[in-house]
């Protein structure tokens, strides 16, 4: 009898486990034994150089506030995904630069191009460093001297150089190591596209008008259990300071606080789709505070937003990693023969006048403007997280789009100013409402022969899909 019923009970139980869930509720799942590895440099020019961002700055640097740095966190799921993001103190990556360090690092390392991501943190307190003349001249209404553009030239050299070594000392650094997400908020930045009397729009604090506050956060602990690496986002200009002083903005002082906070941790900052956002309040709009306390303070919130996403639930993030790379062609509208005419006349340059009757010329021929290859880039982290890269200063409608649409099991993070900053890429509400973000300042030296039309949004997203479509295969 009692035989009889240890034999039921041992069928009951087994009969029982055959439908209990792999991974008991609560309990997390294996981590994927990722291989992980990061690298800094120091990225501080030696000396003076003109300065990328305002057009109103008539001098080179004067100082160096903060050190700029360029990182690079290199992750590899052990199973043939792999991917390096390039983080940058730097106004932007022109496509030269994205092209040098892409054909460099598939030579050396045999990274294919949606192996590497570069980000720039859009900081306006870094170096220029397009070596056109065109953009010397007359993005600063300034004459450059033959000995600046030398200082230029050795710099962007010298910053290619070190971009293409970085890649590589990630992939040479690489360990175990486990991934986790996590995301909180921070609420310094605001739409700064103010509607004004007559349809206008100022650049201005518009608190009504669209934000993206979310600060998505990867974690990287290494085997022993400390945190490695810290990447971390959001959507927002880095235009805090307005000086002639060398320095990272808030994301600079925040990966700082963080690398604080966390000893032997990297921290790396990926700018968001803050095309239209401003950090508030910025310069010196609080009469008895310095854009230095400001410029700290926003660093520190966003630091402590950092922070507070490592203290809520985070998610393991398995894979297999696969990425996906390619283009988005966007149209331009052409200028109209009376707009173009506007370009020849003062106070407009002699290159700008030039550039004007090229314009006038294949218009008359009836020659339309060769399309825009905007870089767009989706990895995508087994069922855990996808992160979009998309180029050029994205105004905030992108993410805020893009968070919606591709809502599901896997969180959505979405970055600008990746792989090829070109001007600003508005959305069809921006496009339509115009202003500085709609057209105005890709157009403003004619170095756009025109604002964008008005299918742009759909190409730029209907791109995305695509790839994710890729990637899920």
């Amino acid at each position: 009898m009692r035989s009889a019923l240890r034999l039921a009970r041992w069928l009951t139980f087994s009969i029982a486990a055959c439908f209990l869930p792999a991974t008991l509720p609560g309990a997390q799942a294996p981590a994927t034994p990722w291989q992980v590895g990061v690298a800094s440099r120091d990225i501080t020019p030696e000396g003076s150089l003109w300065m990328a961002g305002y057009a109103s700055r008539t001098a080179p640097s004067d100082r160096v506030d903060q050190k700029i740095r360029a990182k690079a966190l290199a992750l590899d799921d052990t199973r043939g995904g792999r991917v390096v993001i390039v983080t940058l103190d730097l106004i932007g990556v022109p496509a030269a630069l994205r092209a040098h360090v892409e054909r460099e690092s598939a030579q050396r390392f045999g990274l294919k191009p949606h192996e590497l991501l570069l980000n720039a943190s859009h900081t306006h307190s870094a170096p220029l460093i397009t070596l056109d003349r065109f953009e010397l001249e007359h993005t600063f209404k300034r004459a450059a001297t033959p000995e600046q553009i030398a200082v230029a030239t050795r710099y962007e050299a010298g910053l290619r150089q070190a971009l293409v070594d970085l890649v590589g000392e990630s992939l040479q650094a690489r360990a175990p190591g486990r991934l986790e997400f996590a995301q909180a908020r921070a609420g310094f930045a605001m739409n700064r596209r103010r509607p004004e009397a007559k349809g206008q729009f100022s650049n201005n604090p518009n608190p009504g008008g669209p934000v993206d506050h979310d600060v998505p956060v990867l974690k990287v602990t290494g085997a022993d259990g400390k945190v490695r690496a810290l990447l971390f986002g959001y959507a927002c200009h880095n235009t805090t300071l307005g000086e002639s002083h060398i320095s990272g903005d808030y994301a600079g002082h925040a990966q700082d606080f963080l690398q604080a906070s966390y000893p032997g941790a990297t921290a790396l900052f990926l700018t968001g789709c803050g095309g239209d956002q401003n950090p508030y309040p910025r310069r010196k709009m609080v009469p008895d505070q310095k854009p230095e306390d400001l410029v700290r303070q926003h660093g520190r919130a966003l630091a402590n937003a950092v922070s507070t996403a490592l203290n809520a639930p985070l998610r393991p993030v398995q894979g297999p990693l696969r990425g996906a790379y390619g283009h988005a062609m966007l149209d331009y509208q052409p200028l109209s023969k009376t707009e173009l005419e506007a370009y020849l006349r003062p106070p407009h340059t002699p290159a700008v006048n030039a550039r004007a009757r090229d314009l006038l010329q294949k218009q008359a021929r009836g020659k339309r403007s060769a399309p825009l290859a905007c870089p767009v880039q989706v990895l995508r982290f087994g069922s855990d997280l996808t992160l979009v890269a998309i180029a050029g200063e994205v105004v905030v409608d992108y993410s805020l789009r893009l968070k919606r649409e591709l809502k599901g099991p896997a969180d959505v993070w979405v970055a600008g100013y990746s792989n090829d900053v070109f001007g600003y890429l508005a959305s069809r509400r921006v496009l339509d409402e115009g202003g500085y973000e709609g057209g105005g300042a890709n157009i403003r030296i004619l170095n756009h022969p025109g604002p964008f039309t008005t299918d742009v949004e759909e190409k730029v997203i209907g791109k995305v899909h695509e790839l994710l479509g890729q990637v899920r295969k």
